[in-house]
């Protein structure tokens, strides 16, 4: 997931050539110039071949409303308006990830750009000759190894679950809740490490607050999502983060029945009336990949650097409170300004108050 909810019309049926799984030498081969490599294209179209094709590989469902397919529905709106072509693959397996990106490069596509790092073993074929003229983007944090190769949209996610806990607890605090859950699908380290920026942030306000974390093992299963958000309800959760996929949706219709305070995982949708969120934790890697794209038209964008996104300087990650009162939303206001400038030590303040 990474992290991981935006229905619109503008996301096409997924076009993918249906091609072998199978390598061979040639595929396999190490690229054998640095002067052959996309970093140094003056324009988008790397290979040449006069058109720009940018293919997206994501692990996660293209529908899911949120992370995944703001994924591609940025890219969509964004090559569209370019009059250039988007292949678009979801729900790529880990273990197919290497294979599936070769498949893009095959039809020649100018660009392989991830969904999420999970998919990060496709960047072996980044070092091949069969994607020797293709650029590579790959939105992450900070556990990525920055190649020559690829460029890396970094974000970091304790900075931006941080300030989503700090603005339920105001909520929280208000009704004079001190019991919030989280569900969400593998025990990975990313998903373990939100679960503690979420609870310091909720501690922020509320010093004796507690959180109920449960992993589902799937970000995209409704049935073990709900189930598990019944279970926190019956144990007394007025606050849940839905960290889901697909998963998403229908948890947080659940929570509308239960009245529970709700966030999203990834998008602004303070707007949703079905289901509807009262914090809009927003980390959307379609931004991050819009300007990107934006970058890689203008002939900007080069591999072997990175451009980092944090809480507080740039506009996005962000934290809302949808419909706060005024005092709520100049609180949240004022804590994001003091992490952006360093006032706030989020690392320092999630190993104290999240543990």
């Amino acid at each position: 997931m990474r992290r991981l909810s935006l229905r619109t019309a503008a996301v096409a049926v997924c076009l993918v050539v249906p091609l072998a799984g199978c390598t061979t030498p040639n595929d396999t081969a190490a690229t054998t110039s640095p002067s052959s490599t996309a970093g140094d294209a003056a324009g988008p179209d790397v290979n040449g071949d006069g058109k720009v094709i940018i293919g997206v590989l994501s692990p996660g469902d293209l529908n899911d409303n949120g992370y995944y397919e703001s994924f591609v529905t940025k890219a969509q709106a964004f090559t569209d308006k370019q009059g250039w072509q988007l292949i678009k693959v979801g729900s790529v397996n880990q273990a197919d990830a290497l294979n599936q990106a070769r498949n893009l490069c095959r039809q020649k596509v100018d660009m392989v750009a991830l969904g999420a790092s999970e998919l990060k073993d496709a960047l072996g074929a980044s070092e091949e000759t069969v994607c020797g003229k293709t650029a590579w983007y790959v939105p992450a944090q900070q556990d990525l190894e920055q190649t020559p190769k690829i460029t890396i949209s970094r974000d970091f996610i304790n900075e931006v679950i941080f300030a989503t806990g700090y603005a339920n607890g105001l909520l929280m605090k208000e009704k004079g809740y001190t019991k919030a859950g989280y569900v969400t699908g593998p025990e990975a380290d990313f998903s373990v490490q939100a679960a503690k920026a979420f609870k310091a942030g909720i501690r922020t306000v509320i010093p004796e607050a507690t959180l109920v974390t449960t992993y589902t093992g799937d970000f995209n299963d409704s049935g073990k999502a709900k189930e598990a958000a019944q279970a926190q309800v019956n144990q007394g959760v007025k606050a849940l983060y839905p960290y889901l996929g697909g998963a998403t949706d229908e948890v947080a219709k659940f929570g509308n029945t239960k009245d529970l305070i709700l966030s999203t995982p990834g998008t602004d949708r303070c707007d949703s009336t079905s289901p509807k969120f009262q914090v809009s934790s927003i980390f959307d890697p379609g931004e991050y990949f819009a300007a990107g794209l934006q970058d890689f038209a203008d002939g900007e964008l080069k591999m072997g650097v990175a451009r980092e996104w944090h809480l507080g300087k740039d506009p996005v990650p962000t934290v809302k409170i949808c419909g706060g009162t005024p005092a709520q939303n100049t609180a949240l206001e004022t804590f994001i300004k003091d992490v952006g400038s360093g006032k706030i030590d989020v690392d320092t303040e999630v190993a104290k108050l999240g543990s």
